[in-house]
């Protein structure tokens, strides 16, 4: 497929007076039919609930093969690791995803479709052609909600579910929104930062997109792609993500992302909708976050032993080296490190030189200096006497 074709970068359009955020499907994508519809972000007052689509993907798309996915299948696919997913819900009624949904206080239904999606690209089985499934097709999921009904995102969600997650024994926490605003305690960032704290604690690993899926407005009415602060992203201990296309690179105009642990699969992604075996298309940071979210359970079934500490380390150090490392399953699950990073190597002890008083250099001097003036007065009488006494043949003088 030729290479401009596949940098088409995704249109936003927002309507209505409560924006409903939807990703307008690309011109071409590798395996990914233009018809496909776009995934929706946000719904507006007016919007209902989303529905099956019609159009399914035939060819697996190009995500497949830049993970390497049916290589890392080989030793892992995740079975044995709970993943939650704290976003819009997760239907159980889609088929990629039956019979391993575990939902809490309601989050078992999505109307707005990006919760599923995300679950879909962690964890969803071969359904139908079987072109499109998740990164850990053997994992479950708990779903728990980190936004309203329409999408929109709350701190106070994301802290509680982030909690709830890992006090239900999540190995995996995946958070596919981000909220702005301070990070000092009792601030939006603070609540978030402090859940993500307690996750640690619970040897639950967070991933997080590093900046959401849409800018935010500026002061003169357009997009605001300056880098910023989002949480939990932010949090040290949480695994930060943004987009790349499959030329590796990022869309135009995407959103700022302020210092990123990894890059990962996330423009002109398909995935599973509420219901039915239809497929859509989305764009977005939330969308990488959940592909490195599905690495984490691959790791965490192959390798149980590794601390979520030591899962997030090896899934950047595995990463393929770039301004921001991409993010690599296979090699994360078959690279060889060491089990604790070297420590740094003393400091050499300085070279001791014997001491030597002054009057043992001057003798041993002397005593080299005597021996070379032996020696050159031997040469010297050699010179002399050696003709000699072949003029005389080598006989006494008479």
């Amino acid at each position: 497929m030729p290479h401009d074709r596949c940098r088409r970068a995704m249109a936003l359009a927002a309507v209505a007076a409560v924006p409903a955020l939807v990703l307008a499907p690309p011109a071409a994508a590798d395996g990914a039919p233009v018809s496909l519809p776009p995934l929706r972000l946000r719904m507006a007052a007016d919007d209902t609930c989303a529905t099956a689509s019609a159009t399914s993907a035939e060819l697996r798309p190009w995500t497949h093969r830049a993970l390497q996915l049916s290589r890392s299948w080989q030793l892992s696919r995740g079975g044995g690791v709970t993943v939650a997913v704290i976003d819009t819900g997760v239907s159980a009624r889609t088929p990629a995803l039956k019979g391993r949904v575990t939902a809490v206080d309601g989050a078992g239904e999505d109307c707005v479709g990006h919760g599923t999606f995300a679950a879909g690209l962690i964890a969803a089985a071969a359904t139908g052609t079987g072109a499109v499934t998740g990164v850990a097709p053997g994992a479950t999921v708990l779903a728990l909600r980190g936004t309203d009904a329409r999408g929109n995102p709350s701190a106070a969600r994301i802290a509680a579910g982030i909690r709830a997650a890992a006090d239900r024994g999540a190995g995996v926490i995946y958070v596919g929104q981000v909220v702005s605003g301070s990070g000092g305690s009792g601030g939006d960032g603070g609540d978030v930062a402090d859940a993500a704290a307690y996750a640690r604690g619970k040897d639950a690993l967070v991933v997080a997109p590093a900046a959401p899926d849409v800018a935010p407005e500026g002061a003169d009415g357009k997009p605001d792609t300056r880098p910023r602060a989002y949480w939990p992203a932010h949090v040290p201990s949480v695994v930060s993500v943004v987009d790349h296309g499959p030329a590796g690179t990022r869309p135009e105009a995407a959103p700022g992302a302020l210092d990123p642990d990894l890059s990962a699969p996330g423009d002109a992604v398909v995935g599973v909708g509420v219901e039915g075996a239809g497929h859509f298309i989305g764009s977005g940071s939330s969308l990488a976050a959940a592909h490195v979210a599905g690495a984490a359970a691959l790791l965490r079934s192959y390798l149980p032993g590794l601390s979520a500490a030591e899962v997030a380390r090896r899934l950047q150090e595995t990463a393929y080296p770039d301004s921001i490392p991409r993010l690599d399953a296979y090699a994360g699950l078959t690279a060889v490190l060491p089990t604790v990073r070297a420590r740094a190597e003393a400091r050499p002890e300085p070279a001791r030189i014997p001491h030597t008083t002054a009057d043992g250099t001057r003798g041993r001097a002397l005593m080299v200096g005597g021996a070379a003036l032996g020696v050159a007065l031997l040469i010297g009488a050699a010179m002399v006497l050696v003709p000699l006494g072949r003029a005389r043949r080598w006989r006494p003088a008479q």
